[in-house]
């Protein structure tokens, strides 16, 4: 067969069944994505004849003798497409992921298709940007900035990596070949808990291609934890790389290496496994009782009460909450619910392990490259000198990716058979074996005086660990922060962490704050309502303010700083926008219209420990090289780090030339994540470009003979005085005496802030159908000095996007054997252009006291009160409180009084 790719013509026969996504990608065409493989993402689109198809579900023999376009194809070196161009300036990404389905749908929009984006963009799914940027980009609304020498920090420079995002040519972690590479599939449980008898791998064997075949016989016998922490002993040891007893559906059985996916499918399919099944428990309340399903033995150190399957339990209290009660006028109690949920990052879980010189080398997508290097390490007894975990650009994280769930089994295969080897996920395999959001379900009692004044505050915890106990006490503790955010004499925190026979819960955005700010921030609004204070009013007598403790779980000294009122600012930004926008057009009688609000407060860095180090050298081609463990999956620290870099160098960001998430080229890293990518390693970044700049005009003012407070660094040169002297001049001068201008500097997650965060919405429900609207969003957020405005507001818009997500229509539903039912993007339903407002981002003017340049991130954060906020804002409009998340239209529905529910049309 022949085919016409980007104008280069192949004779190339496809495998029979063969998509064309795979065909593409054989050919080397990598911007051609793998989201899904069910045609629901749109990460593969490409043109056929000059129409847009989703290359997952076209056979590849049909592109037979036709013109295929690819991204890399639609426009020429050095001349991009205009919406290429569109993109990169609005910028209309983030991970960048989606980025190249999106313009390959986008550039073929007429103007009536521009007009109606919501039908035009309906098969093109981005999990970051919240689809604003998109829908500027699609427009030609620009963003980017340039910046000024010394003036990087408060504009909105493009990424780094921009150009290269939509052009197709940046690299992911599977857009690459190589020789001899074998692929690995895992065979997954079907059984909740069972224990294994026996694997009879003979038919696997004699699979054409089949190489190895691995079981828990087969494997390093060595518990560890496959969350990311700096301090592995916040979470428990209590996995294996494969085991002999399986605790959820879709746990591993056993690992499958040949030379093609389809053999190694075909080897999974042929293992004979006889199991023995256990007893199963998959809600955390039975499993707690006498008598539940053992999950852990007692023998298992890790476990807490091992009798009743609690992995971790805090109890906690400040004053005496009993005390407090009696002394309210007003009394609220109620259970919240929040279920399982995914990141539905459209890159899924991948890795890829080769040997090279005697040193095993992954090439991985995750958010903590280092710290996947030392699991390595301990897990095959490898010294650090023989490992290297590098990362190029990740395809979306959300904290899903602060594990290590692929990076071992490739490691074990290349280190027995010597080959390279490749294991990715698929779309199915997220879904039922990758680390989703804790569910939660949380009794919040309140007690307060007639003017609204708080006496007591209660919370009880109940958080659903999975299987595994990877951040089942982190995600737990974190939760503390909700309970922070009030002021009152008498708290008391109870939560216990369980195990279950589902699947384990991780971290995601939010981590472990997201649950219980739903739960709190409900419970504040019904606590207004019963004592017929406006809910913004209430929080506002009742927020903690500036040198206030505060106070969770402990009255003890801990290392955060609270020094800015951010928070009351939030929360006055959005009553006055709820307040401006109030004459907003009603959509119609049928619709019952309402206002939310709910707040949060979020710590800039993790309670563990937190380290980051960057490198920074001036090169003889006067390009500073910035070196900075940190990895980059859409959360934007690459950029803002060269803009701290270019600010403290008197530079632009054109000539920081950046190196990142690679252990052999920088530093350590703990990871991006809570945060901590601009609040940490922004730190770092900043020590090391300010060392490098001071050693640059120390010499410069000794080899002029001028004081060093006379000299200040320029674009690439150092004024000292009146005299201006080139770096070029200065590195060649360096060079002779045997000196290098370059430094390294660490920075630690302690101390740390706080950020605040307050959303508002207006939203109609149907009373009919239970459809609920969202006609007005608004987020005012506390994010510091502003590094990059338009990211920050990229941030605040994707986060406002995935909370509503998680609110209206994401579910993990599994059924009564534990097994999900709807593992797929169709089913689960992350959100769609259609489904999402345009959010207004209001930024408070504020300086934080120990970040980067007085910088805060903003990735995490902003998603806590977004599904509190809309749960307030369907009470407001319906006058029925729903406690458990999602918000769909049948729950809706099903609850509204009859005489709300009756059709007036």
């Amino acid at each position: 067969m022949t085919y016409l790719v980007n104008g280069r013509r192949f004779d190339r026969e496809p495998a029979p069944g063969q998509c064309l996504r795979t065909f593409l990608r054989a050919l080397g065409h990598f911007g051609v994505k793998k989201g899904c493989d069910a045609g629901d993402c749109g990460a593969c689109t490409v043109w056929l004849d000059g129409v847009p198809v989703h290359s997952c579900i076209t056979p590849a023999f049909r592109a037979h003798g036709r013109e295929v376009t690819t991204i890399e194809g639609l426009g020429r070196p050095g001349a991009p497409h205009p919406m290429q161009r569109q993109f990169e300036d609005a910028p209309g990404f983030q991970c960048g992921f989606c980025t190249a389905g999106m313009i390959m749908t986008s550039a073929t929009f007429t103007e009536d298709q521009k007009a109606d984006l919501p039908r035009a963009l309906k098969g093109n799914l981005c999990r970051c940007t919240g689809y604003r940027a998109i829908e500027d980009a699609v427009k030609g609304v620009s963003a980017v900035e340039t910046a000024a020498p010394g003036k990087a920090v408060g504009t909105s420079v493009g990424a780094p990596a921009g150009h290269d995002v939509v052009t197709g040519h940046a690299e992911f972690t599977m857009d690459t070949r190589i020789d001899g590479m074998l692929h690995l599939k895992v065979l997954h449980s079907p059984h909740a808990h069972a224990r294994i008898l026996s694997i009879d791998k003979s038919a696997a064997l004699a699979v054409p291609g089949v190489h190895r075949v691995y079981t828990w016989e087969d494997v390093p016998r060595r518990r560890f934890t496959t969350a990311i922490h700096t301090d592995h002993l916040v979470d428990p040891d209590d996995t294996y790389i494969l085991d002999d007893t399986v605790r959820f559906a879709g746990q591993r059985v056993a690992a499958v290496l040949a030379d093609t996916i389809g053999a190694a499918e075909e080897g999974c399919r042929r293992l004979a496994v006889e199991y023995e099944v256990l007893p199963a428990v998959f809600d955390p309340e039975a499993a707690m009782a006498d008598g539940a399903p053992q999950l852990h033995g007692s023998h298992d150190p890790f476990v807490r009460d091992p009798g009743h399957n609690i992995l971790v339990e805090l109890h906690s209290h400040i004053g005496d909450v009993d005390v407090g009660f009696a002394a309210a006028d007003v009394i609220h109690e109620g259970t919240y619910f929040s279920p399982r949920v995914q990141h539905a990052h459209l890159e899924t879980h991948g890795s890829i392990a080769w040997m090279e010189d005697g040193r095993l080398n992954v090439r991985t997508s995750s958010q903590s490259p280092s710290i996947a290097k030392v699991k390595l390490e301990y897990l095959f007894a490898l010294r650090p000198d023989q490992v290297r975990v590098f990362c190029k650009r990740v395809g979306g994280g959300f904290g899903g990716k602060q594990e290590v769930i692929a990076e071992d089994l490739v490691a074990l295969a290349t280190l027995d058979t010597g080959r390279p080897t490749c294991f990715e996920y698929t779309r199915e395999e997220e879904f039922t074996t990758a680390s989703p959001r804790h569910p939660m379900s949380l009794t919040v009692k309140l007690g307060a005086k007639a003017d609204g004044t708080l006496t007591a505050f209660q919370v009880r915890n109940v958080s659903n660990t999975g299987a595994y106990g990877n951040h089942g006490g982190e995600t737990l503790y974190a939760g503390g922060a909700a309970v922070m955010i009030y002021r009152c004499p008498h708290k008391k925190y109870d939560a216990y962490s369980v195990y279950t026979n589902t699947v384990p819960s991780g971290a995601l955005r939010g981590y472990g704050m997201t649950q219980p700010a739903f739960a709190v921030e409900s419970a504040m609004d019904e606590l207004a309502r019963a004592l017929h204070i406006d809910p913004l009013e209430l929080r506002r007598r009742n927020i903690v303010r500036p040198g206030e403790p505060l106070l969770a779980m402990h009255e003890g000294p801990d290392d955060v700083i609270f020094t800015e009122d951010g928070l009351a600012r939030c929360i006055d930004l959005v009553g006055d926008a709820l307040a401006r926008t109030a004459d907003q057009p009603h959509p119609g009688p049928e619709w019952l219209v309402g206002t939310g609000v709910a707040s949060s407060l979020h710590e800039t860095a993790p309670p563990t420990d937190h380290l980051s180090e960057a490198w920074v050298t001036l090169g003889d081609d006067l390009l500073y090289e910035l070196a900075v463990g940190t990895t980059e999956f859409g959360e934007g620290t690459s950029t803002a780090h060269v803009q701290i870099a270019a600010n403290q160098l008197g530079t632009t960001p054109s000539r920081i030339r950046l190196v990142q998430s690679d252990t052999d080229r920088t530093g350590f890293d703990t990871g991006a994540f809570a945060s901590a990518g601009l609040f940490v390693a922004g730190n770092a970044v900043l020590r090391a470009a300010s060392a490098v700049r001071d050693r640059i005009l120390h010499f410069a003012a000794a080899h002029t003979g001028i004081h060093v407070v006379m000299c200040t660094m320029d674009d690439d040169g150092v004024v000292c005085g009146d005299r201006r002297v080139s770096l070029a001049e200065l590195v060649a001068l360096a060079r002779r005496r045997g000196i290098r201008f370059t430094a390294a500097r660490k920075a630690y997650g302690s101390p740390r802030s706080v950020t605040s965060n307050t959303q508002g919405f207006r939203v109609a429900v149907h009373r009919v159908t239970g459809e609920i609207r969202i006609l007005y969003s608004v987020q005012a957020a506390d994010a510091g000095v502003i590094i990059n405005p338009a990211q920050v507001r990229g941030q605040v818009e994707g986060g406002v996007a995935q909370g509503i997500g998680f609110a209206l229509t994401e579910n993990h539903q599994v059924d009564g054997n534990g097994v999900m039912v709807n593992p797929n993007l169709r089913n689960y339903r992350i959100p769609t252009y259609a489904d999402i407002p345009r959010t207004e981002v209001l930024l408070v003017d504020s300086a934080d006291s120990v970040g980067p340049l007085r910088a805060k991130g903003m990735a995490e954060c902003c998603i806590n009160p977004v599904a509190p906020a809309l749960a307030n804002a369907v009470q407001d409009a319906t006058g029925v409180r729903y406690r458990a998340l999602p918000l769909t239209p049948e729950r809706i529905y099903g609850r509204l009084p009859a005489e709300q529910s009756v059709s007036t049309g």
